[in-house]
């Protein structure tokens, strides 16, 4: 039984900035490591792919890995995906302060590191959609697949040779996963 008492959203945020990232589950800190250099390349591959399609139908905002949103609160859950989209529709009309974004984004992106056990990786995407989150997608490069997670229950794997959707979160994306996880994979859309 721990007698620790929790650490909240705003301890989080107060942190200096050069100390270790975290994420926050639960009001208990977990360390992120740093990334390796081809989960930081499909990142940032994958970024300017969704973000490119967002801008020129301006369907709504993209962020960044290690952009906090604060998805549960006494005690607080702070996550922070890879790549985030929040639709258009369902922005704040106005900005909400300089902290942690207050809810899940709609689409959340996931990219497996080699360390990663499955069973995180699905415990986090249950957390996202049980907060309210409409879709993730959890990329697997060592299996060469994307599986999508969806608010109403469906999940689906999406192979490598197989075309990935955005669905109803980003209406006329489409790609081919190969074409993701390709290491020789330009940057053109």
């Amino acid at each position: 039984m721990s007698t620790t008492k929790p650490v909240t959203a705003d301890e989080l945020w107060n942190m200096p900035r050069e100390s270790e990232r975290y994420e926050l589950v639960a009001g208990e800190l977990q360390m992120m490591s740093p990334a390796g250099w081809r989960h930081g390349e499909l990142v940032f591959r994958l970024s300017l792919l969704i973000g490119q399609h967002v801008k020129q139908h301006r369907l709504g905002r993209c962020f960044g890995a290690e952009t906090g949103f604060l998805i549960e609160r006494n005690p607080d859950t702070v996550l922070a995906p890879d790549i985030a989209f929040i639709e258009a529709g369902n922005l704040p009309q106005s900005e909400p302060e300089d902290a942690f974004w207050p809810g899940p984004p709609d689409l959340i992106v996931e990219v497996r590191s080699p360390q990663d056990r499955k069973s995180a990786v699905i415990e986090k995407a249950e957390r996202w959609l049980a907060a309210g989150g409409k879709t993730v997608w959890d990329v697997d490069p060592a299996n060469h697949c994307v599986t999508v997670y969806e608010a109403d229950g469906k999940t689906v794997v999406v192979k490598a040779e197989e075309t990935l959707s955005g669905g109803n979160r980003l209406p006329g994306f489409q790609i081919r996963v190969g074409e993701i996880l390709s290491e020789t994979a330009t940057d053109e859309p």
